[in-house]
């Protein structure tokens, strides 16, 4: 499979698909500029007809990112998810604190039936979305990822989508198939909004990919093995985080195809 995912990343940067992303306003910047550095194209807007617009004429992929929720934001989300539908556009969700607090919990759930591509969150966030554990700590995991893949089964089949559990490994799955992938470094857990641009990343993937899991998948390759190589020659959180867009861009297929870990073992079929 690492050949499909060095073509995702050759996809990306030729089609530069433009990638609205209705995120939280800590980590717009990181999300911004991860998104250019693999060579698509970030766009963030506050104005629902302005997003439904743009998601009718131009955007590839949508990110749903619930991090600094509000009611007026919500409304906005839920017309961009109908635009992307009407568009054929792939959308993201990424339930951020889901099952801590209560809004974002029944907003998110309330978007499980809009049917994602792709759900990108960790292991608690997936366990609470999926109603079998009552979420981790704010923004942070208090499980491991392999203990979600049950659940993320559970919420792909249940919504036709794959899933993408973050961690130390990445677990991505469709109900049916699975994959696990070993690339990354403990520091991308100790700069504001890796995980949170990962999933602005995953819609551009999605996007430019033949399908949901292996755009998923691709992400999760891309970005682990980007974060290990710069974690390599940065080993302290500031300059990691200039150091991983550096490898991101710099980043070339045949790495991909060559340095990328899978377990093919973990695919179902």
């Amino acid at each position: 499979m690492t050949t499909e995912f060095a073509q995702v990343l050759e996809r990306l940067r030729a089609e530069k698909p433009l990638v609205l992303s209705l995120t939280n306003s800590v980590v717009q910047n990181i999300t911004a500029n991860m998104l250019l550095a693999v060579g698509a194209a970030p766009v963030m807007l506050n104005d629902a007809a302005e997003s439904e617009q743009l998601l009718r004429t131009a955007a590839g992929g949508l990110l749903v990112n619930v991090g600094t929720l509000s009611h007026p934001q919500a409304e906005q989300m839920r017309r961009a998810v109908d635009a992307a539908h009407a568009a054929g556009v792939p959308w993201v969700l990424d339930p951020v604190a889901v099952g801590l607090l209560s809004f974002r919990t029944e907003f998110c759930r309330e978007l499980l039936a809009l049917h994602p591509t792709l759900i990108r969150g960790n292991a608690s966030e997936i366990m609470a979305l999926a109603g079998v554990a009552a979420g981790g700590r704010g923004t942070d995991t208090t499980e491991e990822s392999a203990a979600a893949v049950q659940a993320a089964q559970q919420l792909a089949s249940q919504c036709g989508c794959a899933v993408l559990v973050t961690g130390a490994v990445d677990y991505v799955t469709d109900g049916d198939r699975l994959l696990a992938l070993a690339n990354g470094d403990p520091l991308m857990t100790r700069v504001t909004g890796v995980g949170c641009a990962m999933g602005a990343l995953a819609a551009a993937c999605v996007a430019v990919a033949p399908d949901a899991f292996t755009g998923a998948a691709a992400c999760a390759a891309i970005l682990g093995l980007a974060g290990e190589r710069a974690a390599a020659r940065c080993p302290h959180p500031g300059s990691f985080a200039a150091a991983l867009l550096d490898e991101l861009d710099s980043l070339n297929p045949a790495d991909v195809v060559h340095f990328v870990r899978l377990d093919e073992k973990s695919c179902l079929r």
